[in-house]
C-alpha cells in the first residue's frame, strides 16, 4: 500500500465518457488517488467494466447511464453523485465524438450531433454541476476541449467548432463563479491514442497499425499522447494545490 497522502482522498467525482479512452484513464487514476467516482457513459457495458476495474484496484465507484445530450439524464447523474457520496467535488466533462470531413461534405445531421455531444453536453454538465457546487460552497470542473479548439483541425469543422466553444464557455463560466469558490478549466490535448483516432488512420491506410506508424511520424514528438497523460493533467487541475488556477485552456 502507498503511504503518501492521496491527492483526491474522499472527493466525490464524476467523469463522463468514462467507458474508454481519456475518460476511463481519468476515472482509474482519480480512484487510485482516493476519489469516489461516478462513472458516466452512454455505453453501459464499457462503463460497468470501468467500475469493475476501479473496484479491483481497491477504489470506490458506481455507474450511471448517461446521455450528455439529455438534460434530465445529466441532472440525474449529478444527483446520483450527491445522493451517493454527499457532494459533487469534481466534475470532468469528457464525453465527446468527432467526424472528419471537410465542411462541404459535413451533413447538418453530423454537425448537430457533434455540437450536441461536445458542446451542449459540456454546457449541461456545467449547468447542473454548478448548481450542486453552489449549494455546497465550491467545487472544480474540468472540461475536455482540444488543440483543435484553439487552432482548428483538418477536415473537422464541427469538432473544431465544438471544442472552440468549450474553451470560450470555460473561460466565461469560470469568471462568473470564481467568487463562489468554483473553478473551471479546460484541457486541450493534441492527438491522443484513443478509439476515435481510427477515423484519422483510415484516411492513410486500411492497415491501421501501419497507418498509426505513419501518423505518429508526422507529429512533433513522434508519438501520440497516451490517455493516461491527459488524465494526469486532469488530476493536476483537480488538486487542492491548484486552487488558484481557473479559466485556463490547458494545452497538453
Amino acid at each position: 500500500m502507498e503511504d503518501r497522502p492521496k491527492k483526491l482522498d474522499g472527493k466525490s467525482t464524476i467523469v463522463t465518457g468514462a467507458a474508454s479512452g481519456i475518460g476511463k484513464a481519468t476515472a482509474l487514476l482519480f480512484a487510485r488517488e482516493g476519489a469516489l467516482v461516478v462513472v458516466a457513459d452512454i455505453n453501459e457495458d464499457g462503463g460497468r467494466d470501468t467500475v469493475a476495474a476501479i473496484r479491483q484496484q481497491g477504489g470506490e465507484a458506481i455507474f450511471v447511464a448517461t446521455d450528455v445530450r439529455v438534460p434530465s439524464l445529466v441532472k440525474g447523474m449529478v444527483d446520483a453523485a450527491v445522493t451517493t457520496y454527499g457532494a459533487l467535488d469534481v466534475l470532468v466533462n469528457n464525453a465527446g465524438i468527432g467526424h472528419r470531413v471537410p465542411v462541404h461534405r459535413c451533413s447538418v445531421e453530423d454537425w448537430d450531433e457533434v455540437i450536441a455531444v461536445n458542446l451542449k453536453g459540456v454546457f449541461l454538465g456545467c449547468k447542473f454541476g454548478v448548481e450542486a457546487m453552489l449549494r455546497q460552497g465550491g467545487g472544480t470542473i474540468i472540461n475536455l476541449a482540444s488543440g483543435a479548439g484553439l487552432l482548428g483541425a483538418p477536415r473537422s469543422p464541427a469538432y473544431s467548432a465544438s471544442k472552440g466553444g468549450v474553451v470560450v464557455l470555460t473561460r466565461q463560466i469560470a469568471d462568473d463563479y470564481a467568487k463562489d469558490n468554483i473553478r473551471i478549466n479546460a484541457i486541450c490535448p493534441g492527438a491522443v491514442d484513443t478509439p476515435l483516432m481510427a477515423v484519422a488512420y483510415r484516411e492513410i491506410s486500411d492497415d491501421l497499425v501501419e497507418a498509426k506508424r505513419i501518423y505518429e511520424s508526422r507529429l512533433t514528438r513522434g508519438r501520440l499522447l497516451a490517455p493516461e497523460e491527459v488524465a494526469h493533467a486532469a488530476l493536476y487541475l483537480a488538486c487542492d494545490e491548484t486552487a488558484f488556477i481557473t479559466g485556463n485552456p490547458f494545452f497538453v
